[in-house]
């Protein structure tokens, strides 16, 4: 491109163009569309079986700190080391990053580049030589200007700006999103670990119970009071608890594995649930020893109650629904992009400097003054329908962008409803099975006195055996699903991303 040099007495015009194109842009329009937040798909309260009536008074789940949402101080330890190290976490840290800089590049397209450039030129044979000039001509300019400075008439240049905002502020919600998700999944997995690591300790008790009641099975038969039936049968039952043991074992080495993913380097070993030492009982002495019962699991770590609210809440207070809405904002503000692409685009080139033809004269008295003007204008007449396929892809990014909020609020509605499903039932469940762990405790105790005094046969005792055993899994399961329920229900009400507040410095004395 060959660019021109004005002579200075032409700058007032120049000014004074300027001027009245810095009042058009001001004057410029938008073919965005007006944004409005699509109805919810979702009914207006919570169903009946989801038992909200129970949810109770207190802070929001959106406004109540992880910190003090988790009563247990161990646990409170390994998900801040979560926060610290989670890889996918610091993924989502670094989309952000990424969409800031998105921004602020859509946005410094809306103000001109300013640049200093400098250039010369030899050329011969001079032109000039014929009238006594030097043979070898030269030019050297410097100077500031604008090169290809886009004047926003139509909205196009705002509009990707918008765009690159919303997509920027979804993502700030996404790497929300991630932290609450972070922090429930932790949860779960420490919860899942102490879980496991209680049902090892019971079944570890309850293979010393089998195995001193084999003991004592062997000694019956050694003295024909039992028959080989009843030994085999004890020693039947011994074997499955071994294997139980194994199958416990695996399931919390794995836990721990999964735990120190989620954290993202090794858990220390005092923040790891460790095994009760386990007394194995001694070979019984005399036929009237009674047998040593299944000792209930260790009670799990409790969760600050969050009252349910009401659906219509989930859409302020979910960042994942924030951010369906921030890439909904982002889908308009590309219709109006597109749209702005039928329509001139005006662009401005000028640069105001000094001209020689002698590099040491530039800045002296040897240079001139020199201003240039490049205004260019490209209006679409035939693209074989390129912007109006960019129209139509955006028109129907925007339907996207529509069904991918309702799903988000679709998905958050039955995330609460069955947390709260779960809470409303998962009581009753607990109490019910705690009462029946205390009445198979007591029926093992009485088939135990009575298999030892000749009263019952060797299958009473082996029957409330197992139905003890059985029922101290259920318990910590159930146990373990009430916990993780009130983690899930804080998730989904979103809760989990919010600090609290900074602890003020003490006063000076």
């Amino acid at each position: 491109m060959t660019t021109s040099f004005l002579p200075l007495s032409a700058l007032p015009g120049l000014r004074a163009g300027l001027g009245t194109l810095a009042l058009a842009v001001l004057a410029g329009c938008s073919f965005v569309p007006r944004h409005e937040r699509p109805a919810a798909p979702v009914a207006a309260t919570w169903p009946d079986s989801a038992g909200a009536q129970e949810a109770g008074a207190g802070a929001a789940a959106a406004d109540l700190p992880w910190q003090q949402f988790v009563h247990d101080a161990q646990l409170r330890e390994v998900i801040q080391m979560a926060l610290d190290n989670n890889r996918d976490l610091r993924i989502a840290v670094q989309a952000i990053e990424q969409a800031r800089a998105q921004y602020q590049i859509r946005q410094a397209d809306q103000f001109p580049t300013v640049g200093l450039s400098g250039g010369g030129t030899r050329s011969a044979p001079n032109p000039m030589q014929a009238m006594g000039g030097p043979s070898v001509a030269s030019n050297y300019s410097v100077g500031v200007g604008v090169a290809g400075w886009e004047l926003d008439f139509f909205g196009r240049v705002a509009a990707l700006k918008d765009a690159a905002l919303a997509n920027y502020l979804a993502t700030e919600e996404a790497r929300k999103a991630a932290q609450i998700s972070l922090i429930a999944a932790v949860s779960g997995a420490w919860l899942q670990l102490k879980t496991d690591t209680e049902l090892l300790a019971l079944t570890e008790r309850t293979l010393g119970t089998r195995d001193q009641s084999l003991r004592l099975t062997r000694l019956r038969f050694d003295h024909g009071a039992s028959s080989a039936l009843d030994m085999r049968l004890a020693e039947s039952l011994a074997a499955n608890a071994q294997a139980t043991r194994a199958q416990q074992q695996r399931l919390r080495a794995q836990g721990i594995n999964l735990l120190t993913l989620l954290v993202g380097q090794p858990v220390p070993e005092r923040l790891i649930p460790s095994l009760p030492p386990v007394h194995t009982p001694e070979p019984p002495r005399d036929l009237t020893q009674p047998t040593p019962t299944v000792q209930p699991a260790a009670e799990l770590p409790t969760f600050t109650q969050v009252p349910a609210g009401l659906p219509s809440d989930l859409l302020l207070r979910r960042p994942d629904i924030r951010a369906a809405e921030q890439q909904l904002i982002a889908a308009n503000a590309n219709i109006g992009a597109a749209r702005a692409n039928f329509f001139p685009r005006i662009s401005l080139t000028g640069s105001l400097g000094r001209v020689s033809s002698d590099l040491d004269g530039l800045f002296g008295s040897g240079g001139s003054r020199a201003w240039s003007f490049g205004p260019s204008i490209t209006l679409p007449i035939f693209d074989m329908g390129r912007n109006q396929a960019g129209l139509d892809a955006a028109k129907a990014g925007r339907e996207i962008a529509v069904a991918q909020y309702e799903k988000a609020v679709q998905g958050a509605f039955r995330e609460v409803a069955d947390a709260l499903a779960s809470r409303a039932t998962l009581t009753d469940q607990l109490a019910a099975l705690q009462a029946q762990a205390t009445a198979e405790r007591d029926r093992f105790r009485l088939a135990d006195l009575r298999y030892r005094n000749g009263i019952a046969n060797y299958l009473d005792l082996l029957d409330a055996q197992r139905s003890l055993f059985a029922i101290e899994q259920a318990l910590a399961q159930v146990r373990l699903a009430q916990r993780a329920g009130e983690v899930q229900l804080y998730k989904a009400l979103g809760g989990g991303w919010t600090e609290p507040p900074p602890t003020p410095p003490p006063a000076a004395n």
